[in-house]
């Protein structure tokens, strides 16, 4: 078992995820990257090990309970987890927030229960050494009304809600927790190629992108000053 302390990435991706691994491998973690495919694994790897950063990857569709907790407790056996960030995002397609029924506000929750999930996987062990982090991303609708996301602003809002009242719960035990409130495209991750590869669908995204550099310092800047639960970024206007 390693003493360097390792930071999960649950849902990477080439965008924040991968710009999450970079900015806390650097300052010296351990980095164990989580998505539910293998496919870009070797890729990730190949890039953090040319900066020189040691770094496993693992395979878990988050809604898979049980397959999600082996691989977190896994990944605690071969080195303390210091950092869980929770970074997927909802796979549904928008429902108008009018035409929204029950099953579909409940299924939009899928997004939310793997959170909690890690959390139960990695907290018990941070407490018993009072110290740890736990940083999730979460989307504007969390804090502003919009409409057009229909029943995804729900889970948003939980998840928001949630990171911040584990901070209130942990603050005088050592561990923090903190959220990335994210309004815009993010650069380099699969959705922004979608939305630029198609602008006759979607539009310019011109003044609408976040660079995932810039939320992975804010990122390590949070986990490091642990003065604020939240950080909003807002390309979005309104």
């Amino acid at each position: 078992m390693t003493t360097t302390p390792t930071a999960v990435i649950i849902g990477v991706g080439p965008g924040l995820g991968m710009s999450m691994a970079r900015r806390f491998g650097r300052e010296g973690f351990r980095v164990a990257l989580l998505s539910r495919s293998s496919a870009r694994h070797d890729g990730y790897l190949k890039d953090l090990a040319a900066q020189d950063i040691d770094a496993t990857a693992y395979v878990a569709d988050v809604t898979d309970r049980a397959r999600l907790r082996a691989m977190l407790d896994e990944i605690a056996r071969a080195g303390e987890v210091e950092l869980a960030y929770y970074g997927p995002g909802p796979q549904q397609h928008p429902v108008p927030i009018t035409d929204m029924d029950f099953a579909t506000a409940q299924s939009a929750f899928e997004w939310v229960w793997p959170a909690v999930d890690a959390v139960q996987a990695v907290l018990p062990a941070m407490l018993e050494r009072g110290r740890g982090a736990l940083l999730f991303a979460g989307g504007l609708s969390s804090v502003r009304p919009m409409p057009m996301l229909g029943q995804l602003a729900l889970p948003s809002a939980a998840l928001r809600n949630y990171a911040i009242t584990l901070n209130a719960a942990l603050a005088e035990r050592g561990v923090y927790a903190g959220t990335l409130t994210i309004g815009g495209l993010v650069e380099r991750g699969d959705i922004h190629a979608m939305v630029t590869a198609d602008p006759a669908r979607f539009g310019s995204v011109a003044g609408h992108t976040l660079d995932p550099d810039r939320l992975a310092d804010a990122a390590w800047d949070m986990y490091r000053a642990r003065d604020r639960a939240e950080e909003v970024f807002d390309m979005l206007g309104g």
